[in-house]
């Protein structure tokens, strides 16, 4: 069966772009185990903390899954949006999304880890939404750091409140049902 055809079958998910040139345009996604896109609510939170417009801003994001955070970034001007995903069928997704939108997303197959520990680039913000329960945070927090550009902000999903570590401080946090949030900067 063809990427596109399964993406438009019964079994594919659908999230919204809430901002920019791609405002209310729909991403298709399989169902994945342990895919959660970011909510709408949450997305719109975020981009309202972020600034409405990204311009000129280098994203980074890990986990990618859906590509919600991503393309949102790039509906709102960012610069370049690197988004990284191991799964095969959320890669084909993604690559089918970009082209559908015209979207100018580096795609990266590789694991979160693996990716930071050889890519050399910062960026001014980066999405960090991993499964829960499986201690990413402790692996990927100490590797993030050389990544993020000074006055960088790094955004978190996670299934409990975490406290930053130093340089980070927290810019605003939130909570949507069992989804702690939050966006840290890097002081």
């Amino acid at each position: 069966m063809a990427v596109s055809q399964a993406l438009h079958n019964k079994t594919a998910s659908r999230v919204r772009i809430i901002g920019g040139q791609w405002r209310s345009r729909t991403l298709n996604f399989p169902e994945v185990s342990g895919l959660r896109p970011t909510p709408d609510r949450v997305r719109e939170t975020l981009f309202n903390w972020l600034g409405q417009a990204l311009d000129g801003k280098a994203c980074l994001d890990l986990f990618s899954g859906s590509g919600g955070l991503g393309f949102e970034a790039l509906s709102r001007h960012a610069r370049q949006v690197v988004m990284v995903e191991t799964d095969r069928a959320a890669l084909a997704a993604l690559r089918s999304n970009a082209a559908t939108l015209g979207a100018a997303a580096e795609i990266v197959a590789s694991d979160a880890l693996a990716f930071l520990q050889r890519d050399q680039r910062q960026f001014d913000v980066i999405f960090l939404d991993p499964p829960f329960r499986q201690g990413w945070f402790d692996r990927l927090l100490p590797e993030i750091l050389p990544h993020l550009a000074e006055g960088g902000r790094l955004y978190l999903e996670s299934e409990q409140a975490l406290a930053p570590p130093e340089p980070f401080c927290v810019y605003r946090s939130g909570k949507a049902g069992q989804v702690h949030y939050a966006l840290w900067q890097r002081s």
